[in-house]
């Protein structure tokens, strides 16, 4: 099993839409939406790993890495390999933007890109991750950023 570390973006605009990715595992199945982020190098900051991601994901270098709001312990199948990913999901306060996927393997699973209406996701018809993700945003509108992160969701595929 290979275990990582990860750093996902929550990116919500002013008019409360948040960008998400629609993902073709590369082993077959059904597209999922993602939010954009990823792995965390060696050393590297949560903060520092989301701005090399969202640079190469996104092509968005202009933000301030906001509050973490959500952590996830997902483990699943990708590539032939077996994942232990533990995730902390970031708010990205930004204007909308057209993203521009600049990493060539990313590139490979991407779909698409898609800012959906946050009121939208609760009864989005199409698989969205972390299963919760309307909650989380709803929840950061409403209240902000929470005091303490809750426990760990784990999701095993």
């Amino acid at each position: 099993m290979v275990h990582r570390r990860a750093v996902r973006a929550l990116i919500v605009t002013s008019e409360r839409d948040v960008l998400l990715m629609r993902i073709r595992p590369p082993h077959g199945g059904d597209c999922f939406w993602i939010a954009p982020g990823g792995g965390i190098e060696g050393d590297e900051t949560p903060e520092a790993a989301l701005r090399r991601e969202l640079a190469e994901e996104l092509g968005l270098i202009d933000f301030q890495p906001g509050p973490a709001v959500w952590r996830r312990h997902h483990i699943f199948n990708w590539g032939g390999r077996r994942i232990s990913q533990k995730e902390e999901y970031r708010v990205v306060h930004t204007a909308r933007f057209d993203p521009v996927m600049a990493d060539n393997a990313e590139a490979q699973v991407l779909d698409c890109f898609r800012w959906w209406p946050i009121a939208d996701l609760s009864h989005a018809e199409e698989p969205l991750t972390p299963l919760s993700l309307a909650n989380i945003l709803e929840s950061y509108l409403r209240d902000g950023a929470p005091s303490e992160l809750p426990d760990v969701e784990v999701l095993i595929d």
